[in-house]
């Protein structure tokens, strides 16, 4: 029963894009130099490359 629970929160992670900083932690070990972004500065750097570059979306 705990392990469905895990697997669908981390579905809804998935869905939901808030996976998304430990994907790019995980990119930034396999290629990355010097200091990977904080979770804060990781999140304002996407929103603002969201506003720069509009993309079919909702909102």
């Amino acid at each position: 029963m705990v392990e469905r629970v895990r697997a669908v929160g981390a579905f809804m992670r998935g869905v939901l894009g808030a996976d998304r900083y430990e994907h790019y932690l995980e990119h930034h070990r396999a290629h990355g130099c010097g200091e990977p972004m904080s979770r804060r500065e990781f999140w304002r750097d996407y929103h603002r490359w969201q506003d720069d570059n509009p993309q079919g979306r909702c909102c």
